[in-house]
């Protein structure tokens, strides 16, 4: 698998896996995919409904714009649409202005949130992703970042958005993979002329949730389809267990029955290519002896792949089983 990225990452967005990767921890410059984070950072600290009036400062931003103009009020979400469809780098502003106090103090909230993320070779200076010696980050960073992004609902809503009318603007998605890959779930493009192409998105396919990240990418697009084509092909995600189905039967001494079948507490699924070994073990925290409580934890599941653990469910008992009751007893009469 090759790409022309400078930098690239395919990365299973549930697991974590790394699927790919090419010079992923090369630190460069972003451009527009910053907008994830400002978008994150935004509807994590502010409120959509919030009324923003655009400073003259957002209104002059240079760059890509959602062509705000000075002293207009917007809501914070159509801000929002700005931001991840229409690119808008006034828009980046007036959000940051509004959530943050200032642009600085957005900015540093940016920093909080990728530090908070485990981003640990990025750098934040702007919330637009304008050429900036203190801004940079790595493939591998924003795929971290694209992960987090994923479980916002509000912000795929709107940057799965092919195009919007809100708030008396008309806006249209910049992101062709949300018309060239089935299943595409959006995030975000950028371009400097510095940073050159860089591009970050997500995609789903039967349950399974990839991400990929390009930097300085003058092929992008034809980049990410094949980045999917080959990831869902090679490792398609492997069902380990299911929530509330039983994994398997453990003994049971002194009860009267000499069995209990153990449920998975939690479903488990990961990629995995065919010529891999997925196995299971079955770890009990103590032998089982009667009385057991259906429901109880007992235990966990434990995945690995190749050998090595890759994930761990609970195990709980599927019924309850009393103890024996000894013949002595049984022929008492009270």
């Amino acid at each position: 698998m090759e790409t022309s990225a400078a930098s690239a990452i395919l990365m299973d967005a549930d697991s974590g896996r790394v699927l790919y990767e090419h010079n992923a921890d090369r630190k460069m410059l972003i451009a527009s995919t910053t907008k994830i984070l400002t978008a994150l950072v935004a509807i994590e600290e502010g409120d959509l409904h919030d009324s923003v009036k655009v400073s003259r400062e957002a209104a002059y931003t240079e760059g890509s714009a959602m062509y705000l103009t000075e002293g207009e009020t917007l809501t914070l979400e159509t801000l929002l649409y700005g931001v991840l469809l229409c690119s808008g780098n006034d828009a980046a502003v007036a959000v940051a202005q509004h959530v943050g106090g200032s642009v600085k103090g957005f900015v540093a909230l940016m920093n909080e949130k990728a530090r908070e993320l485990g981003m640990e070779h990025s750098s934040f200076a702007n919330p637009n992703g304008l050429d900036d010696e203190q801004h940079y980050s790595t493939a591998r960073d924003m795929a971290k970042l694209a992960r987090a992004a994923l479980e916002n609902e509000t912000l795929m809503r709107i940057a799965s958005t092919r195009s919007v009318t809100i708030g008396g603007r008309t806006m249209t998605n910049h992101n062709k993979l949300l018309h060239y890959v089935d299943g595409c779930l959006g995030l975000k493009t950028g371009y400097t002329k510095a940073a050159g192409r860089t591009l970050v998105s997500c995609a789903e396919k039967n349950g399974q949730r990839l991400i990929a990240v390009t930097l300085q990418d003058g092929n992008d697009w034809a980049d990410h389809q094949a980045l999917y084509e080959y990831g869902f092909s090679a490792y398609p995600a492997r069902t380990c267990a299911v929530r509330g189905q039983a994994l398997t039967q453990a003994s049971v001494s002194g009860g009267v029955s000499s069995t209990v079948p153990l449920i998975a507490g939690a479903g488990f699924c990961y990629p995995a290519a065919e010529t891999e070994r997925l196995t299971t073990r079955i770890c009990l925290d103590e032998p089982l002896r009667a009385p057991v409580s259906a429901g109880k934890t007992v235990g966990a599941a434990v995945f690995c792949l190749n050998g090595t653990e890759i994930g761990r469910v609970p195990l709980v008992a599927g019924r309850t089983v009393m103890p024996k009751v000894s013949s002595a007893l049984a022929g008492l009469k009270l």
